[in-house]
């Protein structure tokens, strides 16, 4: 009896020691998963970045095709220039060969569709149909090249190719043996006949009596067209020819006939073999970079009107040929620098008609206004304007 009280004593005691244990363990099992007093504060959730500003569409439309030289090509480095410049804050696109008229008009409103909210028009046919468009769409702005209307969201920008011509004359003239030149008219309106008048003109501080002879093509853009004209200018005496059309084909034809000739709105040295004197070039990067940066900055206005040319850096005469006489380099050089302060322009009086009128007073320098209004051949370019289209 004893011994059994004393064996239930032993067994009571061992279940209690054995309830104290895993009542203990238990006891600190929940200790340990308590958060320490002085824990830290989970960390915030970051906030979610702020999402990137939508690239400004920018959209560019050419007459011709862009290729690899000439006056649409000129106005795509320009636009490249612009990628470069300001990364993915702009996104660009263009449209080459676009005809002037109707099809203008739909290329600008397709171009509005598709979120663009700044067009460059590249040529001169262009501007009523972007007047048009942009009047239907004053939220867009407008930028044209060469013309002369603006409205309160399109602006007129144009380089003075007439710098370029003059120079380029006084190496024409200076060259030729026969003492006739030779130019490739595309269209004749007063962009194209400053740039006739002016080549003549820097022709003639050379040789005064020397004569310029023009045949047109009606276009901007024919190589078949162009090379007829040029063959046709070489027939009836010329020597030295220019051009105001886009192609390499006038620069090409001299070189196969033994003549010599310029290329015309970017370097075209590498086309025209032993015929090339220099290249009259116009570099549209500037104005595209200011006209982008002005509408990224909101410091764009309308009805403004640009015109830049040596002097800004718009344009020159390049890559002139190393037979070229050092007399003449330095001429053109000294002529360079009086664009550049200013101290000389070309058309400067006495400016003389070939009809024998006087079209500007001796020591009156032509503004803008008289210039963008040029109807008539200066003494010394053969034969009459025809009817602009």
């Amino acid at each position: 009896m004893t011994t059994d009280l004393r064996k239930r004593a032993l067994l009571r005691l061992t279940a209690a020691a054995a309830a104290a244990g895993a009542a203990a363990l238990v006891g600190c099992g929940k200790k340990e998963e308590a958060p320490a007093a002085n824990a830290p504060a989970p960390a915030p959730v970051a906030a979610a970045p702020a999402p990137a500003a939508e690239p400004l569409k920018a959209a560019w439309i050419y007459v011709g095709p862009v290729g690899d030289a000439g006056w649409s090509f000129a106005h795509d480095l320009g636009r490249k220039a612009v990628e470069a410049e300001f990364g993915d804050k702009v996104k660009t696109t263009f449209v080459e060969s676009v005809p002037e008229g109707a099809d203008t008009e739909r290329v600008l409103r397709d171009l509005v569709s598709q979120g663009n909210k700044i067009i460059f028009g590249t040529s001169f046919g262009f501007m009523e149909p972007m007047l048009k468009v942009a009047k239907d769409h004053p939220e867009v702005k407008f930028e044209h090249a060469t013309g002369y209307k603006t409205a309160d969201n399109m602006n007129v920008y144009d380089s003075r190719f007439y710098q370029d011509t003059y120079m380029a004359g006084i190496i024409a003239a200076t060259m030729s043996k026969t003492g006739v030149l030779g130019f490739v008219g595309s269209f004749p309106i007063p962009e194209v006949l400053r740039n006739i008048n002016a080549f003549t003109l820097g022709a003639q501080t050379v040789k005064p009596d020397i004569k310029t002879r023009v045949v047109w093509v009606n276009t901007w853009y024919d190589p078949t067209k162009e090379t007829e004209a040029a063959q046709s200018l070489i027939n009836g005496g010329a020597d030295v020819l220019l051009q105001n059309t886009d192609s390499t084909a006038v620069l090409q034809t001299a070189d196969k006939a033994g003549k010599r000739a310029f290329g015309w709105d970017s370097d075209m040295s590498a086309f025209g073999g032993k015929a090339h004197l220099g290249s009259a070039i116009a570099d549209w990067s500037h104005y595209y970079k200011k006209a982008i940066k002005d509408v990224l900055d909101g410091s764009w206005k309308g009805n403004q009107t640009t015109r830049w040319g040596v002097a800004e850096g718009a344009n020159d005469l390049v890559k002139i040929a190393d037979d070229v006489p050092a007399e003449a380099k330095d001429k053109v050089a000294a002529i360079k620098a009086k664009y550049k302060d200013g101290s000389f322009d070309v058309f400067t009086g006495p400016i003389v008609a070939n009809d024998g009128g006087e079209k500007l007073a001796g020591g009156v320098k032509a503004d803008d206004a008289w210039m963008g209004k040029i109807d008539f051949f200066v003494k010394g370019v053969e034969g009459s304007i025809p009817a602009s289209k």
